[in-house]
């Protein structure tokens, strides 16, 4: 089915993007985004192959290398009692038309804001979603009292989704056991362009350089079994980071010590939605399918859907809403559980599994660097804009 009109609820990297390219397929788009202005607090990502063609195909490739987004060689594991490089995806052995980078998210939310509203979409702030109902023309209901209908209407609204309850009832969240440390440094350690992953018993720390390398993203995870919030937006001591990772060398003491502000939340594992769409209303990104953030791909899949999102609901031979989760269903499941599968590898304890684990790891990476990286054709190979 076409749409001439369409709602978008959430002003984040995917609601922005699908909204964005849906204008540009010729559907007008109004975006409801529940904060006074569009923005993202201080948080890096990293931008794979897979996600960067659709800000290719969006048109934002020149926007970026204003941005300062640092392009990635290599993901280097290292472990943790002296920084030790266990092994390394050299990202350079990309096919030459991928790029792999690391982005502030505030930038790419800003470029992304920039672009939808040079495609005339209508961004209305301050516009709080109450409750969002399917039907020949969805409504969605506001906090103040008022209603708006659309011809279509896409829950861009993240984990805490109006519009997911409604498709498939309450969400069994659960705990994982395992909590996550925020945080942003000046680059004081000549922190290389490349993602590193500090591996130790229970815990790991990633680190990658942002803004053409003056800062550095850090995010930090720890196994415990005392429950905590899920969100971004919860402070913490950064004495108990320090605390947490105080056995780790190499270069963390020194980025740990330069942190002064830190977020913590709890990693929440939550099923795939077993609905994306009902009577012209439908889910992306983390209101279908949240991910842990084991292999950085939350807004990559996010990027994704929107692309395919639009591709589903516009022009002559548009195939509808159930083609769209046909399309994303099976890919999207494969890349959570590859996600989840990074955890414990990461957080391996001491002893012979461990160091028989790391020396296959470096022994694959030094001999067979090419096969390192084909191994991850499936991941960042995708192109999600030559078709579903």
């Amino acid at each position: 089915m076409t749409y001439s009109n369409a709602i978008v609820v959430g002003g984040g990297i995917g609601g922005l993007a699908v909204a964005t390219a849906m204008a540009r397929r010729g559907i007008a788009v109004t975006l409801l985004e529940q904060t006074p202005r569009i923005t993202e607090v201080g948080a890096g990502l990293q931008i794979s192959p897979n996600g960067l063609a659709v800000l290719r195909a969006l048109g934002l490739m020149t926007q970026l290398q204003g941005l300062g987004a640092v392009r990635g060689r290599a993901v280097v594991l290292k472990d943790y009692p002296d920084g030790r490089q266990v092994a390394r995806l050299d990202l350079m052995r990309l096919r030459p038309d991928q790029q792999y980078l690391f982005m502030h998210r505030a930038d790419l939310v800003r470029a992304l804001g920039s672009a939808a509203k040079r495609q005339g979409v209508t961004v209305e702030l301050d516009a709080q979603v109450a409750s969002i109902r399917p039907g020949e023309t969805p409504q969605v209901q506001m906090t103040d009292g008022t209603t708006r209908r659309a011809h279509l209407v896409v829950a861009a609204d993240g984990i805490h989704s109006v519009a997911r309850p409604v498709l498939n009832g309450a969400d069994a969240a659960e705990f994982t056991g395992q909590v996550a440390w925020r945080a942003m440094v000046p680059n004081e350690v000549g922190h290389l362009p490349e993602a590193q992953v500090h591996m130790g018993p229970g815990r790991h720390l990633v680190s990658y350089p942002l803004r053409e390398g003056t800062l550095v993203n850090l995010v930090a995870v720890e196994e415990r079994p005392a429950w905590a919030a899920e969100g971004w937006h919860h402070s913490d001591d950064p004495e108990n980071l320090r605390a947490a990772f105080a056995q780790f060398g190499g270069s963390v003491p020194e980025m740990l010590a330069r942190v002064d502000k830190v977020s913590l939340w709890g990693l929440h594992k939550h099923p795939v939605a077993a609905r994306w769409w009902g009577e012209n209303i439908a889910l992306m990104g983390d209101a279908a399918h949240p991910t842990l953030p084991f292999l950085a791909q939350g807004a990559n899949l996010a990027l994704e859907d929107a692309w395919a999102l639009a591709a589903s609901v516009s022009g002559q031979n548009a195939p509808g809403l159930a083609a769209y989760q046909r399309a994303r269903e099976k890919r999207v499941r494969r890349v959570i559980a590859a996600a989840d599968g990074n955890a414990w590898r990461y957080h391996l304890p001491p002893g012979p599994f461990r160091r028989a684990a790391h020396l296959g790891l470096g022994v694959a990476s030094r001999l067979l660097p090419g096969r390192m990286v084909g191994a991850y054709d499936w991941l960042y190979g995708y192109d999600v804009t030559k078709g579903l």
